[in-house]
């Protein structure tokens, strides 16, 4: 801007200046030449021009800065979605955007040359290495000039010619591939059906299908013909029979598969999460839920039922700063009382979320045989799901969130109020606590530890590997429950017994509950919601389910502590 002005006022002097003189004249009284005056005229317009545009200028600079002082900045046209990594806000975008970027880039586009463009181009690089070795030579050497421009002449017909043979060469291919392409095409439509049979008969259980079944029906036979031209599946099938029982082959297989663009398999994948995402896209916005659960004098700022997303990120983020946000108003017995317009769109995406998940497993059960057995099983979907949730978890989260909103409203509350409550406060017993707290350090708490892994549960976006976490926290939790009982030195009488532990059920759900007050997340309720949901059966059953119910008691326990629970 500063030059932009030096240059105004230099034009408007120079202007000023040549209107003063009037008609010039020379020193001796000779009138100027018509030339001279020509010459005057021209750039006293070319100053007007220049002063013209400075104008210009100067006004289009000004121009991004009037908004910001005239009001905020507009929101981007996206709407967006929360995201917990780090509590920053992610676009949400269309899904015709999420689509293609989900497609993987295919081989580049570039464009070959026919013979005679390539002979061409030698012929440029010929004529520009001719001209520089022409002038670097002396006039004294014509001999070598006419040496080098015979020889320049020489390249260049030569390249013509063998150009203008390979594009005989090629028309004479072209011809002959014609004339073999119908027999080709032949074999290959014959080589359809015969795939198509073998498909067919892997179907033939049912006289009628349903278009599900017809569509894997025809996923079946694409992946049968893709075998055909690719040897890398027979590879792995022989690997697999070879060693029926190695689960690491298991997840090799799996992530090899779904890494190649187009294979079937991975395609549907692309396929199914681009259909997941729309459904989750285009997810209704909550209504307002009235003044009871906003703060007097202000709306509720869940009332656009357009932008779902954008009303949540604004509830997220004043419950995130401790602020009265939608729900910290509400009764705490109506802390488990889900949204019920958001409950059905929900139900219905996680009903998607595992009929995708089950056709990708079965699909690739039936690509490879040499999966089917349980222990195979589990591991194929505990590798399918990593590719499958890792784009969509987020998003899929935010809607949780949305759902148990008033849950993560009163567990924030506790929270604020006992974040700062000592480890008996919650029943745990002096014999599970360190003898010198102050040994620990300044800034540290018992069970620290417990609480940054359980932390690391919101920064993964794959279901079992989020299971994973809450199970290390727990194992983190015994570790130092050992460790401080030991370290007291307990009497003899008061010692377990050999090969007992030194912390019981009774023990660990005060011991997590403080360790939940501690990590400041709310969002554990939401996420634990969904785990429940989407985890498989078989590790329900042992440590990992164990771990999760334990997790989801000390959240409902942590609660109700502005009840009364922390006194009792």
């Amino acid at each position: 801007m500063v030059q932009l002005r030096q240059w105004d006022s230099q034009s408007h002097a120079g202007l000023a200046l040549l209107r003063a003189r009037g008609p010039m004249v020379r020193d001796a009284g000779e009138p100027v030449p018509p030339d001279a005056l020509k010459m005057l005229k021209l750039a006293e317009q070319c100053l007007e021009r220049a002063q013209s545009t400075v104008a210009k200028l100067g006004k289009a600079c000004l121009k991004p800065a009037l908004p910001a002082a005239a009001g905020p900045s507009p929101t981007s046209r996206h709407r967006r979605v929360y995201s917990d990594e780090g509590g920053k806000l992610l676009p949400f975008l269309p899904p015709e955007i999420f689509q293609r970027l989900q497609v993987v880039e295919s081989q580049s586009s570039k464009k070959e040359l026919t013979p005679l463009e390539e002979a061409s181009l030698q012929n440029q690089k010929l004529k520009a290495a001719y001209e520089a070795r022409m002038a670097r030579l002396d006039p004294s050497q014509a001999l070598q000039k006419t040496s080098l421009t015979l020889s320049l002449q020489r390249q260049m017909m030569e390249n013509l010619v063998i150009a203008k043979a390979r594009e005989e060469t090629c028309r004479c291919r072209a011809s002959g591939a014609a004339l073999t392409l119908r027999q080709l095409q032949r074999k290959m439509e014959e080589r359809r059906l015969r795939l198509q049979e073998a498909a067919n008969r892997r179907f033939c259980s049912q006289v009628t299908l349903t278009p599900e079944e017809r569509e894997q029906r025809a996923l079946y036979a694409a992946i049968l013909e893709y075998e055909q031209d690719h040897d890398w599946p027979k590879h792995w099938k022989a690997k697999l029979k070879r060693n029926p029982g190695d689960l690491s082959l298991v997840t090799s297989l799996v992530s090899h598969l779904l890494s190649v663009p187009d294979h079937p398999i991975a395609q549907l994948l692309k396929k199914l999460q681009c259909a997941v995402y729309r459904a989750l896209y285009h997810v209704p916005g909550p209504p307002n839920r009235g003044a009871d659960s906003s703060p007097k004098g202000s709306p509720s700022p869940l009332v656009r039922k357009d932008s779902s997303f954008e009303d949540l990120e604004q509830f997220l983020a004043t419950s995130e700063r401790g602020g009265q946000g939608p729900g910290r108003g509400t009764d705490p017995q109506a802390s488990g009382v889900k949204e019920e317009p958001l409950l059905e769109p929900l139900k219905s995406i996680v009903k998607d979320i595992h009929n995708a998940v089950d056709r990708l497993l079965s699909l690739t059960l039936l690509a490879f045989e040499g999966l089917n057995t349980a222990v195979s099983k589990d591991r194929c979907l505990a590798c399918i799901e990593e590719p499958f949730f890792s784009p969509l978890w987020p998003l899929l989260l935010a809607l949780y969130r949305s759902v148990y909103r008033p849950r993560e409203a009163a567990l924030s509350r506790s929270m604020e109020l006992y974040s700062n409550a000592p480890p008996a406060a919650l029943g745990i017993p002096p014999k599970l606590l360190p003898r010198d707290p102050e040994a620990l350090g300044a800034g540290t708490y018992p069970y620290g530890v417990a609480a940054q892994e359980l932390g690391l549960l919101v920064l993964e976006c794959c279901p079992q590997k989020k299971l994973d976490c809450i199970v290390r926290a727990l194992r983190v939790i015994c570790a130092c429950a050992e460790g401080y009982y030991w370290a007291q030195e307990p009497a003899p009488e008061a010692r377990p017994q050999p090969g007992a532990a030194a912390i019981g059920a009774d023990d660990l759900l005060p011991i997590l509950s403080f360790v939940v007050l501690r990590s400041g997340l709310p969002q554990l309720v939401s996420e634990c919601a969904a785990l429940e949901e989407f985890i498989h059966e078989g590790y329900l059953i042992g440590e990992g389910g164990y771990c999760l119910t334990s997790l989801q008691s000390a959240l409902s326990y942590v609660e109700l502590l502005p009840r009364g629970a922390l006194g009792k």
